[in-house]
């Protein structure tokens, strides 16, 4: 759970996911990564870390990027199965549901947002982006950055990532997709923001995706001649 500024969510989120895992999961962890708050989203989560032991608290001590918080994310899993969701709370933990009777048939399962709780800007920016990521990339997915998504640890083995910024989610789907892995998306309900300001629509968020975009691009087309060369 990358989160950033998150205070006024944290608790709850966190509470949320802990009731929806307790369902579906024998065992279960959750991790958050403060991604260098300047609230008190760091002091919360390591309160509820000291508290609940599956719950555990990575920190960054100065803000890297949404794509760093992820791979710091990934990088301390140990179940065999991930799920990535966001903190500002825009998701319905219940929806896990939704993903879990698709991880039996597909090895990554993407939400799609429904009915977007976001202006018209930022819908019309989503939908642009994802069509470039299908155009570049050849990805099948309609909602790229849903920060909703549930796949097998085990996939990961191996797979560099880079990304700091919102490349990520296109970063991590592509190479995964370049392993043959079997991905699926289901509709997921995005709620409203009820506390705190996203970061997405920044121009230096922007401008670090397209240079992260450009750079994905290289390396992927790279590793495909390789492969063939291969």
């Amino acid at each position: 759970m990358p989160a950033h500024n998150e205070e006024a969510n944290l608790e709850r989120v966190v509470g949320g996911l802990a009731d929806a895992a307790g369902r579906w999961a024998q065992e279960y962890e959750l991790i958050v990564v403060d991604d260098g708050s300047r609230d008190r989203t760091g002091a919360i989560a390591k309160r509820l870390a000291q508290a609940d032991g599956r719950v555990r608290s990575v920190s960054h001590e100065v803000n890297r990027g949404y794509g760093a918080a992820v791979r710091s994310g990934l990088g301390a899993a140990r179940m065999p199965y991930v799920m990535l969701c966001d903190g500002d709370g825009q998701f319905d933990p219940a929806d896990l549901a939704r993903l879990v009777e698709k991880i039996g048939e597909y090895d990554v399962v993407v939400g799609r947002r429904v009915n977007r709780a976001e202006g018209f800007v930022r819908r019309l920016n989503g939908e642009v982006w994802s069509a470039l990521m299908r155009l570049l990339f050849g990805l099948q997915i309609r909602d790229i950055d849903c920060g909703f998504k549930l796949f097998r640890r085990d996939l990961l083995d191996g797979i560099s990532l880079r990304a700091q910024g919102a490349m990520i989610s296109t970063e991590l789907m592509a190479k995964l997709a370049a392993r043959g892995a079997r991905i699926c998306e289901v509709d997921v309900r995005h709620l409203p923001r009820v506390a705190g300001q996203p970061s997405g629509a920044k121009l230096a968020v922007i401008g670090r995706a397209f240079v992260e975009l450009f750079v994905l691009a290289g390396e992927l087309r790279a590793e495909t001649r390789k492969r063939l060369r291969n």
